[in-house]
């Protein structure tokens, strides 16, 4: 009677147990894969196509808001123009608009105390 229980029971613990070890595994495995599979993932993001279109598309159009801007709607822009552009390579950009982003920070040296 006494091995009728217990080999159930030592059965369901073993599972129990090898469910944990794998559940274990799974979590480190994640731990250490999933930055480096995200790093990945936004590089390619940012070496996309759209991604880089879409920031030259953004890009003149605060130009041309820029030009056509009053002194307060200037520093606005700047601001936003900065900060959008601080993590962008901006040598990806066409020859006029890296000029636009050049001037926009000299603008804001020039700007700050």
């Amino acid at each position: 009677m006494r091995h009728a229980i217990g080999w159930p029971i030592f059965f369901v613990l073993l599972f129990f147990g090898i469910g944990w070890v794998v559940q274990g595994n799974e979590f480190f495995m994640y731990k250490f894969f999933a930055p480096r599979e995200e790093a990945v993932r936004r590089q390619t993001f940012e070496e996309s196509k759209a991604y880089n279109d879409g920031m030259a598309q953004e890009l003149s159009q605060m130009e041309l808001d820029y030009v056509k801007g009053d002194k307060d709607q200037k520093a606005a822009l700047r601001s936003v123009i900065l900060h959008r552009i601080a993590g962008y390579d901006t040598s990806r950009l066409s020859p006029d608009l890296q000029g636009f982003v050049s001037g926009v920070r000299r603008d804001a040296l020039m700007v700050t105390p």
